[in-house]
Order: C-alpha cells, then sequence, then structure tokens
C-alpha cells in the first residue's frame, strides 16, 4: 500500500509542496519513505521537479500516484515515460531522455505575495498582476 502523494511545506498562506513516497495509511504530515521531488504552485508558472529515475521505480514497484501527482505526472512527461518503460524500454534512456527535455525553471521568487494584514487575497494578486503589467510595459 504505497502512495506517492503531495506533503505541505511551506509558511502560513505560502504553501509549496514536496512529492514523497508514504504508506498509505500514514498521516498526510507523517512520515515518509521518500522525497522524490517538489511543486510550487506559487510561481509563474507552477515549478515541478520530479526525480524520473525514482519516480518510475516506484511507479514500477506498484506505488499508487494521487489525483494531484498523477496530474503532475502528465504535466512533466512521467507517466507517458511510465507507460513506454512497460512496454519494453529502457529507463536509462527514458531518464536521459526527461534529463534532456527538462524545461527551464521559473524563479524561485514567488509571484503571489502574500497578503499584508488586513488585506485580502484578491487585493494582493491584483496587485501583483499590475505590477506585471507596469513592468512588462
Amino acid at each position: 500500500m504505497v502512495r506517492i502523494r503531495l506533503r505541505r511545506v511551506g509558511s502560513k498562506k505560502q504553501p509549496s509542496y514536496r512529492i514523497v513516497v508514504t504508506d498509505k495509511r500514514n498521516a498526510s504530515n507523517g512520515k515518509y519513505i521518500e522525497i522524490i521531488g517538489n511543486y510550487n504552485p506559487r510561481t509563474r508558472p507552477s515549478t515541478e521537479v520530479v526525480q524520473e529515475d525514482r519516480a518510475l521505480y516506484w511507479l514500477s514497484v506498484g506505488a499508487q500516484p494521487s489525483e494531484s501527482v498523477a496530474r503532475i505526472f502528465e504535466h512533466t512527461g512521467t507517466m507517458d515515460r511510465f507507460n513506454r518503460m512497460k512496454s519494453g524500454e529502457n529507463m536509462e534512456t527514458l531518464v536521459q531522455e526527461a534529463l534532456e527535455n527538462a524545461p527551464e525553471l521559473p524563479s524561485q521568487k514567488t509571484k503571489f505575495p502574500a497578503p499584508a494584514a488586513g488585506e485580502s487575497k484578491i487585493k494582493a494578486k491584483e496587485a501583483a498582476l499590475a505590477s506585471e503589467v507596469a513592468a512588462a510595459a
């Protein structure tokens, strides 16, 4: 009963997630077997980093990804590579392909600032968009 799922890290109102392999019965913030990646939805575009070799290994031994991790694996192409591995392709060539086709990571500086005291999330996002428009002009 091994599961690949997200584990929330980060401070209040500034979430980022680790992609972890854990026993299904463990608590969501309980102990885990291994960290195989991370996901930061606060950058634009969102940052999705997966260690392909470890992800393919855990999928091959029967670990089930959660819905959100399966979506991340679809974005990064890990599920496609896993299906090709099941059909007989070599794992080393698939990992090498993943390294060659890895997208450039966005800046780790988040584009969505945390709301100030007494400020709503909507106003914070509007302020961030306004600053982006001003920077682009």
